[in-house]
């Protein structure tokens, strides 16, 4: 079977083209399972947690018995009581062992039945069935259960998780598992805290007992670039393979389901596209900013969950918005919930100390969503929706007149507002009125790595041609100057000639308007307000 490119549950190596796993196996295997101990696998939404679950069970099962299990398949009623819960682990755990080809697995499989026969079942027996099942088992146990989400309303799996707790401890007088590895959305922490919020029960988790996972999930470009080898072996497209997985990779900072939701689209939509006119037109910076166009485009489940705990977690939200709109420097601290759950879900990281937003896609997805929302009440974004034909000739936009029309609808609008004003919402006000003047042909991202409360660099791209444009909070000629030598800097990182600046200024003499400046070989259109 050809493979293809999947973001669709399970990847198999046989059937898709897919990063390889091979280094992380090993690292899991030598680092937590051979050492004994219990951990968490806690990532967000389509983080190939599922895939790695699966790889490791096979790559452990030659020195390892390994059970494991999905909690999406037991369904609500299993978590009604103890004994309901118990017999449905057990069936699950038989049907497991089923699909083996241990040698003594009937014997293992008749532990259980036995369980199933007893005239009462609790949890409590469960564990003394499952210490004999590993007392039986020939070698070590492992076990893992993805989707912890599924059942983490319930106070029988807190249970369950003391009891595991306590079998640990116990563990050289009693049989029990060697690993025991769970996997999901949210830090098992703070599953108390989603059945009972009261502050005093807020972090007294049953499962201190767990290992830091600190193993890195991401896609590296060297991992990007040799799954794109293995399709250029098959697919014969002559692209730039280091060149793409670097693109790639600063799109989706390696989060695993964009990777491969941007291969997909190039490789069956982009592909079939009269705007290319080969798969090496395909794969190159322009393809990929076209997949990225279509994916900010679509309700996918990640999206639709990123919008979700957004909604939820209303504080969360708030700072995303800061650090979008105003630069606002985010200092880190685990211990801060709405930076705790931002982490949780993948939305943030954690980035020289500070909270950032984890990749790009989620920041265009983020501001695409913030503006939709002023969209309606902003009268900045009407401005542009007013002035947008003007900006556009041959295709190419004219972004020397973008700049001299905001300035003027600024000035007119908010010229007399205060410094405090301007600082929280004059980047905003830009941001919604170049939305609909470049809305559904290009797009914009605001770069994290020159983000700050006094600056912040704005990429624009349109049709093929890149704008960038630095916003920038007037501090003094000397701050100026150096604001110049960083846009030159960041101008010959992007191969451009021409640069602009938009200058927020609260000097009251302050020249308002549009001048063109040559600073070496360098081109800088400055606007001021």
């Amino acid at each position: 079977m050809e493979r293809y490119f999947n973001t669709e549950g399970l990847c198999v190596p046989e059937e898709h083209y897919m990063v390889r796993l091979d280094d992380r196996l090993s690292r899991i295997k030598q680092l937590f399972v051979d050492r004994g101990k219990y951990f968490v696998i806690n990532r967000g939404r389509q983080y190939g947690k599922t895939t790695t679950l699966r790889a490791l069970a096979k790559y452990l099962k030659d020195d390892y018995l390994v059970i494991s299990m999905d909690f999406q398949m037991l369904s609500t009623a299993s978590f009604e009581n103890e004994e309901i819960f118990s017999d449905a682990f057990a069936e699950t755990v038989i049907e497991v062992l089923e699909h083996m080809e241990e040698e003594n697995k009937q014997e293992l499989i008749e532990i259980l039945v036995r369980f199933g026969r007893e005239e009462y079942r609790s949890l409590r027996s469960l564990f003394v069935c499952l210490s004999r099942l590993n007392e039986e088992a020939g070698k070590p146990v492992v076990m893992m259960i993805d989707e912890v989400d599924s059942a983490s309303n319930n106070q029988v799996f807190l249970d369950f998780l003391a009891l595991l707790r306590g079998y640990y401890l116990e563990r050289k007088n009693k049989s029990t598992f060697q690993s025991v590895i769970l996997a999901g959305v949210y830090d098992i922490k703070n599953l108390k805290l989603k059945i009972r919020p009261e502050g005093e029960h807020k972090y007294n988790s049953p499962w201190n007992i767990a290992a830091r996972f600190n193993l890195d999930m991401s896609f590296s470009t060297d991992q990007i670039a040799r799954m794109l080898w293995e399709y250029e072996e098959d697919n014969k497209t002559g692209m730039d393979i280091h060149a793409i997985a670097k693109c790639v990779y600063e799109y989706t900072s390696g989060y695993p389901y964009l990777v491969s939701a941007i291969c997909k689209l190039l490789d069956e939509e982009i592909s079939e596209s009269n705007d290319f006119k080969d798969m090496a037109s395909v794969w190159t910076e322009e393809g990929i900013a076209e997949a990225v166009k279509i994916l900010l485009k679509e309700n996918t489940p990640l999206f639709d969950s990123m919008v979700k705990q957004l909604n939820i977690y209303k504080d969360l939200r708030n700072m995303i918005e800061e650090v979008l709109y105003q630069g606002k420097e985010v200092f880190y601290s685990p211990d801060v919930e709405s930076i705790n759950m931002g982490m949780m879900f993948g939305l943030l990281k954690e980035k020289n100390n500070h909270v950032v937003i984890s990749n790009r896609i989620f920041e265009m997805r983020l501001l695409n969503m913030f503006i939709a929302e002023e969209a309606v009440k902003s009268e900045a974004y009407r401005y542009g929706q007013r002035d947008k034909n003007q900006f556009i000739r041959d295709s190419r936009l004219n972004m020397d007149l973008v700049l001299e029309k905001f300035v003027e609808y600024f000035t007119e609008l908010y010229g007399e507002n205060d410094e405090r004003f301007v600082e929280a919402y004059g980047r905003k006000f830009f941001l919604l009125y170049l939305k609909p003047i470049i809305n559904s042909v290009g797009n914009y991202y605001m770069e994290a790595q020159t983000r700050d409360a006094k600056r912040t660099d704005v990429i624009v791209d349109y049709l093929g041609e890149q704008f960038v444009i630095e916003l920038k909070i007037w501090r003094g000629n000397e701050y100026n100057e150096r604001g110049e030598e960083q846009l030159i800097g960041y101008l010959d990182y992007f191969h451009q000639k021409k640069g602009y600046m938009l200058s927020f200024n609260f000097n009251k003499r302050k020249e308002v308007g549009v001048k063109v400046m040559e600073v070496r070989d360098k081109v800088i259109v400055e606007a001021v307000v």
